[in-house]
């Protein structure tokens, strides 16, 4: 979401990305058993039957209650479009005009640019300082949106990039006490455990994509799933496949009171 400027030097802790054995040990995600509600569009008292929110990073957090710190590692946010283009314009991905490349299915947010070890290491330190305000917040986790960004990125970028930027930026969310969740990319779940030492994932329709064993294979009940399609709800929760923590909400992630807030639970 927003740019949060946090006065803190991230770039020793990204530093330290690098493959399994150099991470530290696994965070806890999400209880086993607890049903997370996603609260992007703004935070909320949890309904019965919720054990645990995400929210956004310019958020805070439930007390007592499991909260995950949602921030956008791989793209920009609608609100910091201009913030990186005028302070890292070299960090933003450009197509062979030199325009900036934009996500095609979100066009404000435009992609960061990966394709070096060098521009890897500078979006870990600006990214990184979301990841700190996350926890200086009180989050217990934060979740890593848009692993799967280079795939849109018209071949500019590639799988191993990314997954290197992920391993810095999970560094920093260790060092930082916070678990670190993947976002997207189902088919790189091992990758993204092993080689980034992501501790959980957040799953957008797995149910819906027939994807969630993917999720679910890797990092056991520790996956949160997040459906929009009320059609298939039912199926999807007879499902024996589905994560315990299954909820139903409308795609821009209402407030209760809201026309067309819709939260439901398996």
């Amino acid at each position: 979401m927003r740019m949060v400027v946090v006065a803190v030097v991230v770039g020793a802790l990204a530093a330290t990305a690098g493959c399994a054995a150099d991470h530290p040990d696994r965070l806890a995600g999400p209880p086993a058993g607890v049903v997370v509600d996603y609260q992007l569009g703004g935070g909320y008292p949890p309904a019965d039957g919720i054990g645990g929110v995400v929210r956004d990073v310019t958020d805070v957090p439930e007390p007592g209650t499991w909260s995950g710190c949602y921030v956008n590692g791989f793209q920009t946010q609608p609100d910091d479009r201009d913030t990186w283009l005028s302070e890292h314009p070299d960090l933003v991905l450009r197509d062979d005009a030199g325009e900036p490349v934009a996500d095609p299915g979100w066009p404000d947010e435009l992609l960061l640019d990966t394709s070096t070890q060098e521009k890897r290491a500078a979006i870990a330190d600006a990214v990184g300082a979301q990841v700190v305000a996350c926890a200086e917040r009180g989050f217990d986790a934060v979740e890593l949106d848009n692993l799967d960004s280079w795939t849109r990125s018209g071949g500019r970028l590639t799988e191993d990039g990314a997954l290197d930027l992920a391993a810095r930026l999970v560094a920093v969310a260790h060092a930082a006490g916070l678990a670190a969740g993947q976002k997207n990319a189902a088919e790189l779940g091992a990758r993204g455990r092993d080689e980034a030492g992501y501790d959980f994932a957040v799953a957008e329709e797995c149910g819906e994509h027939d994807e969630c064993a993917a999720y679910t294979d890797v990092y056991g009940a520790a996956v949160i799933d997040v459906e929009y399609e009320a059609d298939g709800w039912a199926a999807v929760c007879a499902d024996p496949r589905q994560p315990a923590s299954t909820i139903l909400r409308d795609r821009e992630l209402r407030t209760p009171g809201t026309d067309g807030y819709v939260l439901r639970s398996c």
